[in-house]
């Protein structure tokens, strides 16, 4: 008798702020048509921020986004893992991975120190590192989940992404011809230094199928590097001295579903159909999450981060710069 009237006020609760996020959605969807620099879920926490801050979002619709910034966030990572065949990555060749592996590794490792040099929070380190040396918005996103990081260090994070990654549109490929790299060094480039999949594919779509290809293939590849990150950042997190702090668990059970999808698309068990239309699906759901994500922002802390934008630029550079140094070496 008791458990009814609290299962009714569920979708009571939420149901308000689960359909904007479907609006919100939506409206990302037509604009990254004409912006495809712009992933949906980047211009999604875009959107929720600017709503936020002018007052725009009404607090009934707060459970319903903070539902879909948690639990549907943690789903879309779970089907990320859907895009990835191992076969296909390990088609790259050892010298490939190895410059994936160096250039992430050493990104994300470097990064927080310098942003402690910096005077910036540790959150905010860890996801500036972690979307420039991973897969941008989405690994932002996995990462806050774990980290010991609050929405406005998301939203620094994001602004790097954003910023940086658009400018690579531009100058990775004039780069790429002033150094005179083939088709199949643009390709491992793009892949390994471009922050976000749709900067990635702006960038081959302009430069050939043939790039494009490789491109998005390698960047695939850094997202398989997500799971191993996000599972070192939570070990290190329950390593905490602080008997305040609830320790997280070792391995989250998103990026144990994440790691099980990837065995299912690996393994051949996915159906052709299935496997094309994930890639929507799961940008669907990022949009939805990070709109909620956005919610929570406090644009005036925002502004204030130019220590964090310089962070950024340094963290880009370094991950340029390795990936490149390994395309002119093994590629």
């Amino acid at each position: 008798m008791v458990s009814l009237p609290v299962t009714r006020t569920w979708p009571r609760v939420n149901l308000p702020g689960i359909a904007a996020a479907a609006v919100a959605v939506a409206f990302a969807l037509v604009v990254s048509r004409y912006v495809p620099a712009l992933s949906p879920a980047v211009i999604a926490v875009i959107a929720g921020a600017a709503l936020s801050n002018l007052g725009l979002l009404h607090d009934r619709l707060r459970p319903g986004l903070q539902f879909v910034a948690k639990k549907v966030l943690r789903a879309a990572i779970v089907l990320l893992g859907l895009q990835i065949a191992l076969p296909e990555v390990l088609t790259l060749g050892r010298q490939t991975l190895l410059i994936v592996v160096v250039a992430t590794g050493v990104t994300f490792a470097v990064t927080p120190m310098i942003g402690r040099r910096l005077g910036l929070s540790e959150g905010t380190s860890l996801l500036v590192a972690t979307g420039v040396s991973i897969c941008g918005a989405a690994a932002i996103a996995a990462m806050h989940e774990t980290a010991d990081s609050d929405d406005d260090d998301a939203a620094s994070a994001l602004s790097v992404v954003v910023l940086y990654g658009s400018i690579a549109i531009g100058v990775v490929p004039l780069l790429a011809a002033w150094l005179g790299l083939t088709p199949q060094q643009l390709g491992v480039w793009t892949g390994a230094s471009v922050h976000e999949v749709a900067q990635v594919a702006a960038i081959g779509a302009a430069s050939g199928a043939a790039v494009l290809t490789i491109a998005v293939t390698v960047k695939l590849a850094r997202v398989v590097l997500l799971a191993p990150l996000v599972a070192v950042t939570s070990f290190r997190q329950r390593r905490t001295p602080d008997a305040s702090v609830k320790s997280p668990p070792i391995m989250p059970l998103f990026v144990v579903g994440f790691l099980a999808m990837v065995a299912i698309r690996s393994l051949g068990f996915i159906p052709a159909p299935v496997t094309s239309a994930v890639p929507q699906v799961t940008a669907l759901l990022l949009a939805a999450a990070l709109f909620g994500l956005g919610a929570g922002i406090d644009l005036r802390r925002l502004m204030k981060g130019g220590r964090t934008l310089l962070l950024g630029a340094i963290a880009t550079t370094i991950i340029a710069a390795v990936s490149l140094a390994g395309v002119l070496f093994l590629v």
